[in-house]
């Protein structure tokens, strides 16, 4: 049975109704851009960052200062995290590479080769509590001008892991056709990744995976489909405290269980690429959809990004 806590959300069972709030409504933060991607909440600021990869700038956003930009040219960074030191970390399509920006403002390149070539184009990000950054490196940002320029493929789409001491970098999964958004669960124990398909294929495999990470963090086991969005794909996602798992999709955000379960959806009027939880206590949920940035207060809290 479906229901409506509130004019924005669709539930689908109960449990999604003790995750939102009647009173909540879906607002429009900005508008007018191209294409969004990367939102991540910086507290320590009381900001949003995000990207716009077509107009190829990194943005803030505030409440009290509203949109300015923050990076330019930003290279079309697309996923952006915090380490646990509270640093940027980004993608970028047409540099090929993984920084890292330091708390003096300037860059290092963390990853720009793996396997003895160079990288596709790094699309999004997160950062283990050991230190580790895992990433995705699909063939997207590569296939055309609009998101950073057309360039050759010197390898297949991966899944990689930068090692906390060493820097070293290694492959964890290599049999992906797409891969996209990434999220660890609360314990860690649990990896997902957005599987988003093969360019160009009439029929693309679309779904979320998900992997059991070793007790050392240093390798994945399984692979297993955990659930396939039916509006749209699997884009961005993050898990809040309770192990759901709130995704992108055409009609908005879809809030899944740690069982797979569909929860309910939050009703957003144009495609979330991506999405993060922040401000005050980390409960309001941020999305990047399309060419703009909404936002909506929840009844759970996003889980954290850094140690500051």
């Amino acid at each position: 049975m479906t229901s409506h806590p509130s004019s924005c959300t669709e539930s689908y069972d109960q449990r999604f109704e003790e995750l939102v709030l009647f009173n909540a409504e879906l607002e429009c933060l900005a508008s007018g851009f191209r294409w969004l991607e990367g939102p991540v909440w910086f507290g320590d600021h009381n900001c949003l960052l995000f990207n716009d990869i077509p107009n190829n700038s990194t943005l803030r956003w505030s409440a009290q200062h509203g949109v300015s930009t923050f990076i330019s040219p930003s290279n079309y960074a697309n996923g952006q995290t915090r380490d646990r030191q509270g640093r940027l970390i980004q993608c970028h399509h047409s540099s090929r590479c993984l920084t890292r920006r330091e708390l003096d403002g300037s860059v290092t390149v963390l990853a720009s080769r793996a396997r003895g070539h160079r990288l596709n184009s790094p699309n999004d990000v997160i950062v283990k509590q050991d230190g580790s950054i895992w990433f995705s490196d699909p063939l997207y940002g590569l296939l055309g001008d609009y998101e950073g320029g057309r360039q050759e493929s010197e390898q297949g789409p991966a899944l990689y892991r930068i090692d906390p001491l060493d820097g070293s970098i290694e492959p964890m999964a290599t049999d992906f056709d797409g891969p996209n958004g990434l999220a660890f669960s609360p314990d860690e124990s649990l990896l997902y990744v957005a599987e988003s398909g093969a360019p160009g294929s009439s029929k693309p495999h679309q779904y979320i995976r998900v992997f059991k990470v070793s007790e050392d963090g240093k390798k994945l086991s399984g692979g297993e489909f955990f659930q396939k969005i039916t509006s749209g794909w699997a884009d961005g996602f993050r898990v809040d405290e309770h192990g759901n798992i709130w995704c992108g999709a055409a009609d908005g955000v879809h809030c899944l269980a740690p069982d797979g379960s569909l929860l309910g959806k939050v009703l957003v009027p144009k495609q979330v690429s991506n999405l993060c939880f922040g401000d005050r206590h980390n409960c309001r949920l941020f999305m990047c959809a399309s060419n703009a940035v909404y936002s909506l207060f929840t009844n759970t809290r996003g889980l954290p990004t850094t140690d500051i």
